[in-house]
């Protein structure tokens, strides 16, 4: 009977639980570049290269490490052509193409609330 409402509960996250691995995924999806990479991917390929260029700040670290988070959930698929220089891809995934248009709306929201945002911020930084 236990292994049945584990078996249940791991067919949904759990957020508010510290130990379910949602909270990970989470965090690899919502972070600065997460966001960013998803974005920008969610408008087609692009190479590693091009990646780096339309998010603008990261480093090859933030962005290899961000790509392979988001690979090993399952939201970025990643193609290596057997080419000199080496060519690689990366292109979103069929849960990476579904989550696409969420995070552009949350990003969407942010940009055009700027303006209340700042208002707010120098109200209470004056008040």
């Amino acid at each position: 009977m236990q292994d049945s409402s584990l078996s249940q509960r791991m067919q949904r996250g759990e957020l508010f639980n510290i130990d379910c691995p949602s909270r990970e995924v989470l965090k690899h999806m919502t972070s600065r570049w997460g966001v960013l990479v998803l974005i920008a991917l969610a408008q087609g390929t692009l190479r590693f290269s091009e990646l780096r260029r339309k998010v603008g700040g990261i480093s090859e670290k933030m962005l290899a490490q961000t790509l392979a988070c988001l690979e090993d959930d399952g939201l970025v698929i990643r193609q290596s052509f057997p080419v000199k220089p080496p060519h690689v891809e990366y292109s979103l995934s069929e849960l990476g193409t579904e989550v696409g248009p969420i995070v552009t709306q949350l990003t969407d929201w942010i940009e055009t609330r700027m303006p209340l945002i700042m208002r707010t911020r120098e109200l209470r930084r004056a008040g």
